[in-house]
């Protein structure tokens, strides 16, 4: 297959710090697709019945099992997520699309074998990888609060002039709060599965020569989407 020059974006950070926010408002402003990994594998699993599963690399995956993991605040198994989420990859790179990832891929397993798809696919000098920082207390705060419009998935940020929103303002959607996902001991796990499983990739992109770019995700995200397309707009 030929590389696309399309961007392709890859946000990490830690739950709550805003990669849904800033991967939505980037896709709209540089016409990328916001590769959201819940959004694609969710609808797979939330109706899945207890015998469903899939086969990869000869092992079965039961549906059921990987929903129960993702309640729970634990990540998904990477083979079942990097299965998907390849998939999905080379759909767009036909397309001639450009992706935004918020927090994919999520473990080393995932790294390994979804950048080389990317590098080949787009070409390793228009990847841009950003990571993002934020402290523990404050991705608790962030994830409680959260809520997510029920049509499109849109994140509302909370805040005085959001808490009392009853429907989305950009679908006019219900806007629904992700049970056990955002239940504060959920949280507490996330986070530590996210130090555990996924900030390790950072030194993985760092030795094959990815340059990351570090971003404090506490200001508001008008601020930091501006640093964004400052670092994105350097060659």
């Amino acid at each position: 297959m030929r590389k696309y020059k399309s961007k392709v974006i890859i946000i990490i950070g830690p739950p709550g710090s805003g990669k849904g926010t800033q991967a939505t408002l980037l896709a709209d402003r540089l016409g990328l697709f916001y590769f959201e990994t819940s959004r694609i594998i969710e609808p797979k699993i939330m109706g899945a019945r207890p015998y469903d599963y899939v086969i990869i690399e000869g092992r079965k995956y039961y549906l059921k099992e990987e929903k129960k993991k993702w309640e729970s605040g634990e990540l998904w198994s990477p083979p079942f997520v990097t299965y998907w989420v390849q998939e999905k990859i080379k759909e767009l790179a036909e397309k001639e699309e450009g992706i935004v990832f918020a927090g994919s891929p999520r473990t080393l397993y995932e790294a390994e074998r979804i950048m080389p798809l990317l590098n080949k696919l787009y070409g390793k000098k228009n990847i841009k990888i950003i990571l993002f920082t934020l402290s523990a207390k404050t991705s608790i705060f962030r994830n409680s609060h959260r809520r997510i419009c029920e049509l499109l998935r849109h994140p509302i940020l909370y805040n005085e002039e959001t808490k009392n929103l009853t429907k989305c303002p950009l679908d006019g959607s219900k806007l629904i709060r992700r049970k056990k996902l955002d239940d504060p001991e959920t949280i507490k796990i996330r986070i530590k599965e996210y130090k555990e499983r996924t900030l390790p990739i950072i030194d993985y992109f760092k030795k094959k020569g990815y340059k990351v770019k570090k971003i404090s995700a506490a200001p508001p995200p008008a601020v930091i989407f501006r640093k964004i397309l400052n670092y994105l707009s350097k060659p």
